[in-house]
């Protein structure tokens, strides 16, 4: 199998369970908008499942954050409603494919500014898993 048979293997939507989005905030002027976002998501989404605060950076994220993760079945009712509902708060949304890399950069959406990321950090899915060996 060559590399481009893995990526258009997993290009196939069905396959993904998962999302997450991303809800950035500045910790002292819009953590409480923030908070008000995330009991709205609460009380209206149940099976959604608000993450931990990072007011300090995490991962890839260069702004403070939280993250949503909600089943696949709840993206058309969940992102129209949080396109409209975000506040101005900036919003990164991606699939859960495993391949970390192309989640947030190729596979990702993003509700108002595009902030910058740091990529780096991130793992890719390997073409040849480490297991098998290569050649």
């Amino acid at each position: 199998m060559s590399a481009n048979d893995v990526s258009a293997a997993h290009r196939d939507p069905h396959g993904i369970a998962l999302y997450h989005a991303h809800v950035y905030y500045d910790p002292g002027k819009t953590r409480g908008l923030a908070a008000q976002l995330r009991e709205r998501v609460a009380a209206q989404f149940p099976p959604a499942k608000p993450g931990r605060w990072h007011d300090e950076l995490v991962g890839p994220h260069t702004q403070s954050m939280y993250q949503i993760e909600f089943p696949a079945a709840m993206l058309a009712s969940f992102v129209p409603w949080l396109m409209l509902n975000r506040d101005g708060l900036t919003v990164l949304l991606h699939p859960e494919t495993g391949d970390d890399y192309l989640d947030h950069t190729a596979h990702a959406a993003w509700f108002g500014a595009v902030l910058p990321l740091r990529v780096e950090v991130l793992q890719k899915r390997s073409a040849v898993p480490a297991s098998r060996g290569g050649p």
